[in-house]
């Protein structure tokens, strides 16, 4: 009897003093400002216990929200070990996602270019079949950092995440086609600020109509800060063309064009302590934390890969491959849809170009803003805006010089003023830390004005073909 209570009372004391710890830690969260625990508090407690390991970042969780459970009843019957492995891959990679009707868009574009349907066809089809495609390639950045770790899976994702546009940048810079470059790219940041963060937080907010969303800023914080850094880089460029260049380059690169590559360096200096900084130092102000939903039949357990290491390399390759394959066929037939819809060639670059290639992002963002989880819905957006901005913005203008094509940071006039007030607005919207629908309803409002205006804006006649052309000649 003695041993019994003596158990019983060391038992008690221990769960006495854990709660003691546990209420000493949530005073200090407390006193911090940060009563949740914020990102962090997933990280050093909960964390632990469900997936902490893997590193889920925001985009990790954005695109499992797109995800399905497949069923593998009927392929588990197959007796060939080799052919049941393949079959497996095939279930998991074709049918695993909810934008699996989209997949046929790919063997129709394919068809219709060597076909010789109408370009217009062509650029339509390529564009849906790029949107499945993108959401695939996160998933399987997500099961290779199963088997790599957090940081490589994490890496991979920084460089894999915005794939679709630097691949449609590649392929536009190697035809000359700058403008259509630097629209792009533009466009992808004002529609990640405006219009998936305005629409998040609007459809948020109406489905939460009684009470504030709130979020942790420090995450907002730090893309906001390097947003702005990218937006200085911008405009000092686009100051020192309008204010000091005389109009004529000479033959050798004009100080203009070497300040922006020099802007372009110091950029990917930033943007590599940006990934230090949240891979290694401050990891736990990046990682989500994940909702157990018991009801969900549909939810696809992320605690174990599904598919081995060399086939998930191999399909990513792979992927990789077909997204240049319609990425080339949208840089190619971009004007001839312009010529036939009737719309410019900047409209097209700045507002449809983002707007499909990021929809399965942009969906699993608003589904997140949905279930008030807002950390994960600025992760999604504000991420992806700087990872455009910080790296493929500056890769492309590195790459563009070891092309030997003259492509500055210099923006057009309505394309500077757009950036920097959509940087400014958001980072208004997200100072206080909480947020409701007329907060998202003003960024979706300012998108919407600013695609009026590039709707509008007509180019001069053979503007954007002269400045190519130009390029051309350059670059041979």
């Amino acid at each position: 009897m003695r041993i019994n209570l003596t158990v019983h009372f060391r038992c008690t004391a221990d769960n006495l003093a854990a709660m003691a710890s546990t209420g000493y830690e949530a005073a200090r969260r407390l006193e911090a400002g940060n009563p949740k625990g914020g990102a962090g508090s997933h990280g050093t407690t909960h964390g632990h216990i469900h997936g902490h390991c893997h590193g889920r970042t925001a985009h990790n969780m954005s695109s499992s929200s797109l995800r399905k459970k497949s069923d593998l009843s009927l392929v588990s019957k197959v007796r060939c070990g080799l052919l049941r492995t393949i079959l497996t891959n095939l279930q998991e990679i074709l049918l695993g996602t909810k934008l699996f009707i989209l997949f046929p868009a790919v063997p129709l574009a394919i068809a219709a270019n060597y076909l010789h349907f109408g370009r217009a066809w062509l650029f339509a089809l390529s564009l849906l079949g790029l949107t499945p495609l993108a959401e695939r390639v996160s998933f399987l950045t997500e099961q290779i950092a199963h088997y790599t770790g957090p940081t490589v899976g994490g890496l991979l994702n920084a460089t894999c995440g915005n794939a679709t546009e630097l691949i449609i940048a590649l392929f536009a810079l190697h035809r000359g086609k700058i403008e259509v470059v630097k629209c792009s790219l533009v466009g992808s940041i004002l529609s990640n600020l405006l219009l998936v963060l305005g629409s998040s937080l609007f459809l948020g907010g109406i489905a939460n109509l009684h009470k504030e969303q709130s979020f942790d800023r420090k995450q907002a914080d730090v893309n906001t800060g390097l947003l702005l850094l990218g937006a200085l880089c911008h405009i000092l460029s686009f100051a020192y063309e309008h204010a000091v260049s005389s109009g004529e380059h000479s033959a050798d690169a004009s100080p203009g064009l070497g300040l922006s590559r020099a802007c372009s360096i110091l950029m990917l200096l930033a943007y590599v302590a940006y990934l230090f900084f949240q891979l290694k130092t401050h990891r736990q102000l990046f990682e989500s934390e994940e909702e157990e939903d018991d009801d969900n039949d549909d939810a696809v357990a992320q605690d174990e890969a599904v598919i081995g290491f060399p086939s998930a390399l191999a399909w990513l390759l792979g992927m990789t491959a077909v997204i240049a394959i319609l990425s080339e066929y949208v840089v190619a037939t971009i004007e001839a849809a312009s010529d036939s819809w009737g719309i410019s060639v900047r409209f097209i670059s700045i507002i449809l170009l983002p707007i499909v290639g990021n929809a399965a992002e942009h969906a699993g963002a608003i589904i997140f803003a949905f279930k008030n989880m807002l950390d994960i819905t600025l992760g999604v957006s504000l991420g992806s805006a700087t990872q455009i901005s910080m790296f493929v913005v500056p890769l492309s203008v590195i790459v563009a010089w070891i092309m030997g094509i003259k492509m500055d940071l210099d923006l057009e006039v309505l394309e500077t003023g757009s950036l920097i007030m959509a940087i400014l607005i958001t980072a208004f919207t997200l100072q206080d830390g909480t947020s409701h629908y007329l907060k998202g309803l003003v960024p979706l409002l300012c998108y919407l004005a600013i695609g009026a205006c590039f709707f509008v804006s007509k180019p001069r006649p053979n503007q954007i073909n002269d400045v190519n052309a130009g390029a051309l000649t350059t670059s041979t």
